[in-house]
């Protein structure tokens, strides 16, 4: 194997902070050309030292100067803004973008990568879920290849290598059920962030933790595996897995199975995504088989976690309605997570904004953006009425 050059957009989050330790772990394999963060100046500045980056962004401009004449000595090129990040992304310099960044903000990024004709590692739910019919166009237009970085999808991605090309039955996206899954519904409604927060096996940034408990991530998996596997939402199936061993399953005609598992930990995926075809050796902790006690399996409870039914709506109903179901969940979790609306309001806000906000059925890029913009004021409406 070659060694490969990275841009990894969001280095400073978790997928991007696990990124850079399968780079530890394999430099030989792997340099970096481009390590990219929002505010976190002070990690980025570690970082860009660390793994000798050739360039640097920065989006917060006001943070521009403290990155710029730490990194200075080291001759480390510092940018900022968006169009930075883009530019630098898409450059010959680059062979793989690990897409990291947090929500909507990757879809930017993620498509001038694409243009550009290089390997995208998709650690951005959000790009799929907002735009998937573009971007799978795009990257086929362009000749892109898209890795996914997502332990689910990377599951099912890895059970389909020995498949030689057999049609998928059903995909089975296998849920930790987060931190209320044996609670009651109304001791839910009255959970506090705090306790939302607390994943029983994930360790994630905020926003994805709070997806995990509302099942909303679930929700947004299902969009992403019908763009990423080309398969139609109603052979994808969501079962909870407590132990988040399995980390998805695909099901042929013959009704056989496929499963791939392992313990809980994001470096796995990621390496594959970079490595690919290959696989190299990792320093994480191996499962041993006499110790699993058991591995049960239940359906999800749709009632008390309606997201799931949200996101099945958002692709029936198609156009660009993923990308408002996406825009309002981001704005409802931030507000939930600044203590403005109680946990079932993300869920309540979410399906007034699928109702409310223009429906496009066939949108371009410049819609989807357009929708974004849109169905995020729609929800700071909401929310601002429920605070009065």
């Amino acid at each position: 194997m070659h060694k490969r050059r990275l841009a990894i957009l969001g280095s400073t989050g978790s997928i991007g902070r696990q990124t850079l330790d399968v780079v530890r772990q394999h430099p030989d394999l792997f340099e970096i050309e481009l390590l990219t963060a929002n505010t976190s100046s002070d990690l980025l500045i570690r970082q860009a030292i660390e793994f000798n980056a050739n360039s640097v962004v920065i989006r917060d401009e006001a943070r521009y100067r403290e990155v710029a004449d730490a990194l200075e000595p080291h001759y480390i090129k510092v940018f900022t803004g968006m169009d930075s990040i883009c530019s630098l992304a898409a450059g010959d310099n680059v062979d793989i973008v690990v897409t990291a960044m947090v929500g909507f903000s990757g879809l930017e990024s993620t498509v001038a990568a694409i243009r550009a004709g290089k390997t995208v590692a998709l650690a951005n739910k959000e790009t799929l879920v907002a735009a998937g019919k573009l971007v799978t166009e795009m990257a086929v237009k362009h000749n892109a290849a898209i890795l996914p970085v997502d332990s689910e999808h990377s599951a099912i991605f890895q059970c389909l290598q020995g498949s030689h090309g057999a049609e998928i039955e059903k995909i089975h996206l296998t849920a930790s059920g987060g931190p209320f899954r044996e609670w009651p519904e109304e001791k839910i409604a009255a959970a506090t962030k705090e306790q939302a927060l607390r994943h029983p096996k994930w360790n994630m940034g905020s926003k994805i933790t709070i997806d995990s408990a509302t099942m909303m991530n679930k929700g947004l998996e299902i969009i992403e595996a019908k763009w990423l596997f080309s398969v139609e939402p109603e052979r994808i199936n969501v079962v909870v897995h407590p132990q988040s061993v399995i980390h998805s399953m695909v099901e042929f005609a013959d009704g056989a199975v496929i499963a791939q598992l392992g313990h809980p930990d994001m470096r796995e995926p990621i390496q594959y995504a970079l490595s690919y075809p290959a696989r190299l050796p990792l320093d994480n902790r191996k499962l041993d088989f006499a110790e699993l006690a058991s591995l049960t399996f239940h359906a999800p409870d749709k009632k008390k976690f309606p997201a799931l039914e949200l996101a099945y709506e958002a692709i029936a109903r198609g156009g660009n309605m993923a990308c408002i179901m996406n825009a309002a969940n981001e704005e409802a979790v931030s507000a939930f997570l600044h203590d403005r609306i109680g946990f079932y309001g993300i869920t309540d806000i979410v399906a007034e904004c699928m109702d409310g906000v223009d429906f496009v059925g066939e949108p371009t890029l410049e819609d989807i953006f357009a929708t974004n913009d849109a169905a995020r004021r729609r929800a700071q409406e909401i929310i601002s009425k429920k605070n009065l």
